[in-house]
């Protein structure tokens, strides 16, 4: 089953829990959303690599919005952020642990040998298509930052 008919599934089970799937459905109704203009912009269906990369991109808002509110006190927001989070990270594949992604890392800074930070997009361009999906961009380029630093 694709990423878009499991989303299509949950979303019929959530309108069938009713007061107790509302958030459920919220967020399976703004993916979905989403995935279709993504698709409405490319003028066809989105691979599906593709609907990975857009429910990355939910998660990645979603994280971004918590640690803002959390910034500014506001716990009642960032909890349902946080809930929100957690329910898509369902639909990711297994996310890597930070010893998994430093040993990539480390893998290729070995092979591209950087000179200084100077080269730290050699070292991304070859080290996303790996990790693309399955680890946080962020924690990602600040271990890269750690091994060229």
């Amino acid at each position: 089953m694709s990423l878009k008919e499991r989303l299509t599934e949950d979303m019929k089970t959530a309108m069938k829990e009713k007061e107790s799937g509302k958030t459920k459905l919220s967020v399976i109704r703004m993916v979905r959303s989403s995935i279709k203009n993504v698709e409405i912009d490319k003028k066809r269906e989105l691979s599906e690599e593709e609907v990975l990369e857009v429910l990355s991109r939910e998660v990645k808002k979603r994280k971004d919005s918590y640690e803002e509110y959390m910034k500014v006190g506001r716990q009642d927001i960032a909890e349902g952020l946080r809930e929100e989070i957690n329910f898509l990270m369902v639909y990711l594949p297994e996310q890597m642990s930070e010893d998994e992604i430093r040993t990539i890392v480390k893998s290729v800074v070995d092979e591209v040998k950087p000179e200084g930070p100077k080269d730290m997009g050699k070292i991304m361009a070859k080290l996303m298509p790996l990790v693309k999906g399955k680890a946080d961009g962020k924690l990602v380029n600040q271990i890269v930052k750690e091994f060229i630093g």
